[in-house]
């Protein structure tokens, strides 16, 4: 089993990114872009100082009917987004995980 861990990478287009993994490997939550490193850094502490708190999940449902959620900051800026997930008590599970996990992962630095 791997521990939970932030990954830290440079995307196609220069831009930066994070995905949280949960211990069994899978990306529970992914960022959106930033222009610089350092703010995507800030991204996950911001990740890391609300995701305890579940008034911060934003539960929403695809137009394919599929579930996913939303961690957005206190000043509602969005923050990090899920996978999706086939039912709503899975997308539960999910979120669950990213309270469990968010807190505590290393960050992992893969650019």
């Amino acid at each position: 089993m791997n521990n939970p861990k932030y990954q830290l990478f440079k995307g196609g287009n220069t831009e930066f990114y994070f995905r949280l993994n949960a211990v069994n490997g899978q990306i529970i939550l992914a960022s959106e872009g930033y222009t610089t490193k350092a703010a995507c850094l800030n991204g996950i502490e911001s990740v890391k100082i609300n995701a305890p708190y579940d008034e911060r999940y934003d539960r929403r449902e695809a137009n394919n009917g599929q579930y996913y959620f939303v961690l957005q900051a206190a000043n509602h800026q969005v923050i990090g987004m899920s996978e999706m997930y086939t039912t709503a008590a899975a997308r539960e599970n999910g979120i669950k995980a990213v309270m469990r996990d968010a807190p505590i992962g290393p960050v992992e630095d893969v650019s």
